[in-house]
């Protein structure tokens, strides 16, 4: 038996097992940070971004003084609070939810829910925003009539 390649007449080459690649599920989950206006409450949040939606709900809009805010969720126990003052200042507006914001600025920033696993976060708290295009809007019925909405491609519009 021949220890050539019949096409080439060169010596075949001894299979060896190809070199480590990472994988995308090898690779250290994304951190985020995240502040409030003033910079005295500031967050770290680590993984790929979950349920990035728009809120109009009646809370949502007369806490934010705007037509929606923007969420995106991250696992809750990779929230560490990581700015001089600390963790933020609870209110419930729900028995079984809270909203984190700075009692110095106002800046609205989390919001969690009893049980939940996740920490919803505002989009626009975020350093990095990107990939957090909205991809569905709850409360749409109660949204301001002038306001129009294009959710990124794919969504399902919520």
């Amino acid at each position: 038996m021949s220890n050539t390649s019949p096409a080439l007449g060169t010596p075949a080459v001894a299979a060896r097992p190809l070199p480590a690649t990472r994988t995308a599920s090898d690779a250290p989950p994304p951190v985020r940070t995240g502040h409030c206006q003033c910079g005295q409450i500031s967050y770290q949040v680590t993984g790929v971004p979950d349920d990035p939606h728009l809120c109009s709900c009646i809370h949502e809009t007369r806490i934010s003084g705007g037509p929606a805010v923007l969420w995106v969720g991250f696992p809750l126990d990779s929230l560490i609070w990581t700015g001089p003052a600390g963790e933020p200042k609870w209110y419930a507006t729900y028995p079984t939810l809270r909203r984190g914001f700075c009692p110095d600025c106002g800046t609205h920033l989390v919001s969690v829910a009893d049980e939940s696993s996740m920490v919803m976060v505002t989009g626009f708290s975020l350093t990095d925003q990107s990939g957090i295009e909205p991809l569905g809007h709850s409360f749409r019925e109660n949204a301001v009539p002038w306001m129009q909405i294009t959710l990124a491609p794919g969504s399902e519009g919520g």
